[in-house]
């Protein structure tokens, strides 16, 4: 009977210490970060600053296109890092005036670079992140399409109604990662 107890107190003194250290050390923001990591910091933070974008959105965007692959390529040609079309990425490089090919594309800089000017041109145009995020994902064209047909509206109000399934998903998980974000940074 004693030795029970003595055992009992001990697990007790154990879980107790496991309690304060997790208070005191936080395992699951330690977990948190490793899942949803701030890679390539400088260069979002410079270009989150530049455009006015939320940087914890840009990372949300690059965790879901390439889960901070800078070689990622789709299967539909979208490369780097926020995963950019050639032709759209050449349409924004004028803009930032940069000459860009497909190889350098890949590169950190110039793709974080690019996206994140593109996502600020696209809030800047829909005045909305949903409605931004359908459109960085399936193309300002069905956006507007879908805006005109009142599928979506264009304050985002009813998003969950975007008939692409993909895109539908992508919007989801991009705002679901980007609360994250916010929440442990």
């Amino acid at each position: 009977m004693i030795k029970l107890f003595k055992f009992c107190i001990k697990i007790i003194i154990l879980i107790v210490i496991f309690y304060v250290l997790f208070k005191i050390v936080n395992i699951q923001d330690i977990i948190l970060k490793n899942i949803y990591p701030k890679e390539y910091e400088q260069q979002v933070t410079t270009y989150s600053e530049m455009y006015n974008v939320d940087e914890n959105l840009i990372y949300a965007i690059i965790k879901a296109e390439s889960n901070f692959d800078p070689n990622a390529v789709s299967n539909k040609d979208a490369r780097g890092l926020m995963q950019l079309m050639y032709d759209t990425a050449a349409d924004v490089a004028k803009i930032v005036e940069i000459e860009i090919n497909e190889q350098n594309l890949l590169e950190p800089e110039i793709n974080i670079n690019l996206g994140t000017k593109y996502i600020s041109m696209l809030i800047e145009k829909y005045e909305n992140i949903e409605v931004a995020l359908a459109a960085y994902n399936a193309g300002s064209g069905n956006v507007d399409k879908w805006i005109a047909e009142n599928t979506i509206k264009a304050d985002g109000s009813n998003i969950e109604n975007i008939p692409f399934k993909e895109t539908n998903n992508y919007v989801r998980k991009i705002l679901r990662d980007y609360k994250i974000y916010k929440q442990i940074y």
